[in-house]
């Protein structure tokens, strides 16, 4: 069910029920029955069903989350009998960490690669320690969770990292407080068990850890729509049966909210100077046993974890029992909660998962499942954060770097190649057959990580030196985008100008048609055999404005080749003509159009299309718009304009949209990736978008598109202008066989921000090639071989 469908019904019952309800819940006859059963099971079985469950709903990642560790206070007005994180007033300098020490915690963390800061603290010390009441007031705050507020956000601000909080049992004013400061909160249940908070329980004397009153605070989050955190402390003298109880009343807050985003199961560990330092602690049996049945009890989209640095030795055994994330890790500060027990280094847990045949990946404080859906789940004022920090599928950016930047692409990874992929095999197999794949399929493609990630872009190379051989073709082109005077607006251009409006390197204008000829005769002087046309909708223009810009073409130089006009220019054109399309497309044709680019088609779903060009043709009207060109003889390319507010199965969309259409056309020559930049975008600008796709992502797109075009399309072609050189390189590995162009003046990347200049002359297109023992071709825009004037001139 949609977490947002499900949230819908979750007012029904008053909230002073809910604790009571879940209990019930948890006790009723069947679950009786559920819980006989599951005691009774050997410990291998149950390790079998959580394992498969994990596998089949989380597939091979195993994720974690890079933090800094804030103890914004030790004071708690609660005296759990196993704690020494809570401290009494004499035993710490101050009640409270001061902004600058903060900061100087979190500026660390951001400088080592963190994105969380996970800010734990005491409850309500306020309450029972004057102590706490005066620095407060000294701090110009009434209570704790206000000073936690506004240090959130302050952190926030100053550092980017996001702030997960766990101040303790809080009200729904509390949440409705805090949510526009952090993504996601956390309250441990740690036991369903009332009879541990009575004397001689640990919980005794702790009137924060009434189950009820934690029931209720949980249920709250749910409604406050907060992604939350919860779990279970075992080994501190619940039952098992107890344990089963406590995961069934969470699975029911969960049913009604859809708001449990992971529960921790953490072993009991004793600790010195505590009532219960000499207390047994669970065996390593009894862990596995509990997170097993948490699996399996759970809700598969409720992640299970268990803290690695807990449990040194056993992180095999962890993940065989049915975990799939590790928590927060921190590469800076030691667990405050558990000082005696240091973190494991990422690259050894790394190492680890890799070993049992499992990916780590880094996650945000929220997990994908809500990043995806954070117009629900995330507060407006922190959309822009998170878009910064996470990539298509809510996990966090794997990478510094985005489309456009001036700084190097990533290294390619070096982990091992993961071998449980059996659906990332089937899928390639397919491609290599030239079957089509299905959405799903392609999804999954565009999971792959780490050597799965590679794996996918070594088939499709492999694809390319059998369809192309070792041959990297471009072509001599100049671009001429003869107007940025739009009257669409486009979310995502940075390119197109109202004609008062200026942008980040451009203002508004309007090129005269002998300017066009010009410009087009001094492209065919430096040996160029095309021109690329396309221009934002000017206010003014019809069809016979388009008509005129083929014959300034073509009166300046009748022999080049005019690649022109998007699909929503010539839609646009035959509009204002009273003309239908295929009508209009024969006038241009007759007048030199040879071919279209075909651009304007962002991502070929309506639901991101409303999002980001709501005026624009919709996926229907651009698709008929190419396919009437095919049929008049037009030929096109074929684009996307990835990275945005867009997700995998809105590409998977788009590829199986156009992979259909060539099947029925075959007038596509060549599928480019034009991965979004970001920098000057509105969209990025106003919060709404991610900074481009991952380097991951960049070559999976590639690489996926020559996997779903096999047999269909036959180039595929890497932008430099996106991606620079080396980014291009690095494509000719995955699958690419073309460098595209030369492209003289080149303007709508550099209008984004983009770094990468406005031309290359041929040398350096051909040293791309030669410097990876590709064969350099100087190709038309069709794909034949240039006459030989066009063999002899060169851009320079």
């Amino acid at each position: 069910m949609a977490l947002d469908r499900r949230y819908n019904g979750a007012k029904a019952r008053p909230v002073t029920t809910l604790p009571e309800l879940f209990v019930k819940q948890a006790a009723n006859a069947e679950r009786n029955y559920v819980v006989a059963e599951l005691l009774a099971r050997p410990l291998p079985d149950l390790i079998d069903e959580a394992r498969a469950i994990r596998d089949a709903h989380w597939g091979t990642a195993l994720t974690y989350s890079r933090k800094v560790f804030i103890p914004l206070t030790q004071l708690c007005r609660d005296v759990c009998h196993y704690c020494t994180f809570a401290k009494a007033p004499r035993s710490l300098e101050r009640a409270y960490l001061r902004l600058d020490e903060v900061l100087k915690i979190a500026e660390a963390g951001a400088q080592a690669g963190c994105k969380e800061a996970l800010f734990t603290l005491g409850d309500k010390p306020e309450l029972r320690y004057r102590t706490a009441q005066e620095e407060l007031e000294r701090l110009g705050h009434e209570t704790t969770l206000g000073y936690l507020a506004h240090i959130a956000d302050t952190v926030r601000k100053r550092t980017g990292l996001l702030p997960h909080l766990n101040p303790g049992v809080m009200t729904a004013n509390d949440y409705e407080r805090l949510r526009p400061v952090a993504p996601s909160m956390g309250l441990m249940l740690e036991t369903s068990a009332k009879r541990l908070s009575e004397p001689g329980g640990p919980h005794h004397g702790s009137p924060d850890k009434w189950p009820a009153l934690r029931l209720k605070s949980i249920a709250l989050a749910g409604i406050a729509r907060v992604p939350f955190t919860t779990g279970l402390l075992i080994g501190i003298g619940e039952s098992r049966a107890e344990r089963i109880e406590a995961l069934f009343a969470l699975n029911a807050i969960h049913a009604r909210y859809g708001h449990i985003q992971e529960a921790i199961i953490q072993n009991f560990k004793g600790k010195p100077g505590t009532r219960m330092e000499n207390a047994p602690e669970p065996s390593e049996e009894e862990l596995i046993w509990t997170i097993a049945v948490a699996r399996i009890v759970l809700d598969p989209e409720i992640a299970v974890q268990t803290p690695p640095n807990l449990n040194p030795g056993r992180l095999k055994r962890l993940m065989e029992a049915g975990i799939n994330d590790w928590g927060g890790i921190s590469p800076v500060t030691i667990d405050h909660v558990n000082p005696e027990a240091p973190w494991p280094a990422i690259l050894s847990l790394e190492q680890e998962c890799n070993e049992a045949g499992y990916q780590l990946v880094e996650r945000l404080t929220a997990y994908p499942l809500y990043v995806r859906v954070a117009k629900t789940w995330i507060d407006r004022k922190l959309h822009a954060a998170v878009n910064a920090l996470s990539d298509s599928e809510g996990f966090a950016r794997d990478c510094a770097w985005s489309p456009g930047e001036d700084r190097p692409v990533p290294e390619s990874a070096s982990s091992p190649p993961i071998t449980r992929e059996p659906k990332i095999d089937r899928a390639l197999d397919r491609a290599s057959d030239g079957r089509r794949l299905d959405e799903t399929e392609i999804v999954t493609l565009f999971a792959a990580r780490g050597g799965a990630a590679r794996a996918v872009c070594e088939a499709a190379d492999e694809l390319r030196r059998a369809v192309n051989g070792d041959v990297a073709t471009y072509v001599v082109n100049r671009n001429i985008n003869y107007t940025n005077i739009c009257s669409y607006a486009c979310s995502f251009c940075a390119f197109s100008k109202t004609s008062a409006k200026a942008g980040l390197r451009d203002t508004p204008y309007l090129l005269p048609f002998d300017e066009i000829g010009e410009r087009s005769r001094e492209a065919w002087e430096k040996g160029a055999t095309e021109v690329c046309l396309q221009g934002g909708i000017h206010p003014d223009f019809t069809g016979r404005a388009y008509l005129e810009v083929c014959r300034a073409v073509k009166r300046a130089t009748p022999e080049m080749h005019i690649h022109a006009f998007s699909p929503l220019e010539v839609h646009h054109g035959a509009e204002t003509l009273g003309r239908d399309v295929p009508d209009f497309l024969r006038m241009l044709k007759d007048e030199g159009l040879g071919s279209l680019p075909g651009t304007a088609a962002e991502i070929l779903h309506d639901d991101v299309r409303r999002e980001i060009c709501p005026d624009k043709l919709s996926t229907e009207e651009w698709l008929a718009v190419i396919g009437a060109a095919h049929q008049v003889g037009l030929p096109t390319t074929s684009t996307i304009m990835f990275g945005h507010v867009d997700r995998p199965h809105h590409w998977a969309a788009h590829l199986l949209a156009l992979r259909d259409l060539q099947m029925e056309t075959g007038g596509f020559t060549e599928f480019v990736p034009l991965p979004f930049v970001h920098m000057a975008s509105p969209l990025y600008v106003r919060d709404g978008s991610r900074k481009g796709p991952t380097w991951r992502e960049v070559l999976l797109m590639h690489a996926i598109g020559r996997l779903v075009f096999h047999r269909a399309i036959p180039n595929i072609q890497a932008s430099w202008v996106k991606l620079g050189i080396d980014g291009v390189a690095a494509c000719l590995f995955a699958g690419c066989n073309d460098l595209g162009g030369v492209l003289m003046n080149e303007s709508i990347s550099r209008a984004a921000g983009a770094a990468h200049g406005q031309g290359l002359d041929r040398e350096t297109l051909e040293g791309i090639a030669r410097g990876l023992g590709r064969i350099p071709r100087q190709r038309t825009t069709l794909y034949r071989a240039p006459l030989p004037r066009e063999r002899t001139a060169c851009y320079a």
